[in-house]
Parts: structure tokens; sequence; C-alpha cells
């Protein structure tokens, strides 16, 4: 196959697509802004379902090397009352692997093995050209000619405005994000209190998430329904000032429960962003996208997997039939935009009892998803 396959973004949709592409003999460019794979922190954990981000390894060849990184343990799900009262305690049985747990950055590097990644290639434009494939424009001014560019650059993508004028919209939802590092040895109580996975604490219009990371490492979420400004008066970089505006937010939960946030070190706000759960675009030759960048959803678990499947599906299609691309993603589009839709519903409402003014409806989501 001798296209020029570019896909912008070294994240789990980008790298499981240009592996799954290297699997079966051709190659593809990534490009990535980021200057290396360690520039920044790769982030939490990612629970990779059996039927989604596993298959779509298991088309790359590496389910068995993930099986021997992937935290099973870390499927377990504790739900507690704002005073503490133990309302769920679910945890997996013995060989259980549907949705066991890896770090993002595990992943990352399982993805990258042997492929050959361009770091520090900011994409800054892509335009389809009538006569001779796309032109991609970078940051540093340089263009380079493609006959298919896979946008796989997440929320705020370069490549979707070749494609669509669509951007994500703020879900009324902030996540503000710390962690603790070496929990066990340093926080035992509230090691104990986290457990193998996840912790969660639903109260009025917020909540608050903790999950177990590798080594010791837990990420924790407060989550709560405010205005996009709502920081306005607070200086974010003052760590303390965060902490006391925290931990007024959560004023009256249990002791144990806040010191997740007492404890805590830098704290990152996150607000919550969506595309419309119906995102789709008119077909434009030469150009495509794939997780984020096609249908950002809120973080409940299914964006990751689903990117992952859709690069290697993409990738599978495109190796068996080279010699029509635009055939091949035509078809790829069609059945991407029909699940993500679903998902996308299924997220968007599981969003709004998660963070709801009636904290039963977290609970009543959880038994219907994972019934105790």
């Amino acid at each position: 196959m001798r296209h020029r396959i570019a896909v912008v973004g070294a994240g789990p949709a980008g790298l499981t697509f240009a592996r799954v592409l290297h699997r079966h003999g051709h190659s593809v460019t990534v490009l990535e802004r980021d200057p290396a794979p360690d520039a920044r922190p790769p982030g939490g954990t990612l629970d990779l379902h059996a039927g989604l981000g596993q298959l779509a390894l298991d088309k790359a060849g590496l389910l068995a090397e993930f099986r021997t990184l992937s935290r099973p343990e870390g499927q377990a799900m504790r739900i507690l009352d704002t005073d503490g009262t133990a309302l769920r305690d679910w945890r997996p049985r013995p060989g259980d692997e549907a949705n066991p747990e890896i770090d993002r950055g595990q992943l990352r590097d399982l993805l990258l093995g042997p492929l050959d990644v361009q770091w520090g290639r900011g994409v800054a434009e892509v335009a389809p050209k009538a006569d001779d494939g796309v032109l991609v424009g970078f940051e540093d001014g340089r263009q380079e000619v493609y006959d298919l560019v896979i946008g796989a650059d997440g929320a705020w993508s370069r490549v979707r405005p070749a494609v669509s004028s669509v951007t994500p919209h703020y879900t009324g939802v902030t996540a503000v994000e710390t962690s603790l590092d070496d929990i066990d040895a340093r926080h035992p109580d509230l090691a104990r209190l986290v457990g193998d996975g996840s912790l969660a604490v639903y109260g009025v219009n917020r909540g608050l998430v903790a999950q177990r990371n590798s080594g010791g490492h837990v990420k924790v979420y407060a989550q709560f329904r405010v205005p996009l400004d709502w920081h306005r008066d607070l200086d974010l970089s003052d760590v303390e000032s965060v902490r006391s505006s925290l931990l007024a937010l959560f004023d009256g939960w249990a002791a144990p429960v806040l010191d997740l946030l007492r404890r805590g070190g830098v704290f990152a706000p996150r607000p919550l962003y969506v595309l419309p759960v119906s995102h789709t675009w008119t077909h434009v030759p030469g150009v495509t996208l794939l997780g984020d960048a096609a249908h950002l959803m809120p973080p409940l678990g299914a964006g990751a997997n689903l990117a992952m499947l859709e690069g290697a599906e993409l990738a599978e299609a495109i190796a068996a039939q080279p010699e029509d691309l635009d055939t091949v993603v035509r078809a790829f589009e069609e059945q991407m935009w029909a699940r993500a839709g679903r998902w996308a519903r299924m997220t968007a409402a599981g969003l709004e009892r998660l963070v709801s003014p009636d904290p039963a409806q977290a609970l009543a989501l959880f038994d219907e998803v994972q019934p105790s």
C-alpha cells in the first residue's frame, strides 16, 4: 500500500489505529504535538471493556501483554453515603476480566511498541485539496500532503474543522482533580477506604470519586454543577485556597471522605465538555475523525474504549481494501456514528444521574450497570 496516511494524535485512538495497520504490514505517520511520550502526566486509569478496548488490543495482537499489566482487582467499586455509611461494596469474582484497569501511561507504552511517532509535530490546520490529497499545516510553518488524514487529537481537535464546524459545549459539571502518592504507606487509612478499585460518594449536585492507579497512586475527583466561571474569584494556583473552597462545597460530609481532599496535592480543574450526541458530518474525502475528536462524551468509561475499537476497525478495513480508501472511510463513518450515538446518549444520561439533585439516582445507576 503506497497511500500516504497520517494520524494526528498519539493517544489511545491514534496509536491503536497505527499499531493495527503496522501489524498488517502497512506504514502510517503518527503526528503528535507533545515533544516526547513523557512530556506531561498521562492521566489516570482506564477500564478496558471486553467487547471494546480489549477487542481492539486483540486486533493489535496485544491482548496477552495487556493482561500481564492490567489490574482485574481494580474493577472493585465502593459507594458511600455522605455520612460515611457503606451503601455498596462490589468486588469482582476471581477470573473476572470484563473491565480490568490499566494506567494510561502503561497503555500508551504498550501501544507505542515499534511505532515511529513524530513527536513535537503540532498540527495547525488541515485543508483538503480538490486534486491532490490533504494539506497539513504544522505549527512551525511547514506543510505536508497526505492521501488520508485521521484526526485522533481529542476534544479540541485541529483536524475536526476540516469536516465539521461543531465545537464542544460545557455540560454544567466541573471536576477538580487531585492525587495521593504512595497511599498504602503514607495514608493507610485512606488506602483502606478506597480499597482495590474505586470509591464514590454522591450528594446533591456533587460527588467525590477516588480511583486507585498502580504503584499506590490514587486520583481523586471532586465533581459539582457550577457555572463555567465558578472560580473567577479564586486563585487556582493557590493550593490552599482551592482546597478550602472545595471543602466548603462538601461541608458536612464524613471526615474520612473529606480527608481525600485535605491530603491531596495540586488541584487541577477539569470542566466537562461534550459534543452533540448525534454529531455527524458530510463526508469529506481524505479526512475523518476518531474518538473524542468525533464524539466527545462524559468520562464514564466509554470514550477511550470506543476510540480504540474505532482505530482498530478502520485500520483493518484499510488493510483489507487499500485500493479504495474513500469507500472504506465512508463505510467506517456510518458505522462509527451509529454506535457512538448510542453511547453518547447513555453517557449523557449517566452524567445527569451521577451529578444530580437526587443522589439516589447515582446509586440506582450503579445497580443497573453492576447489579449486586
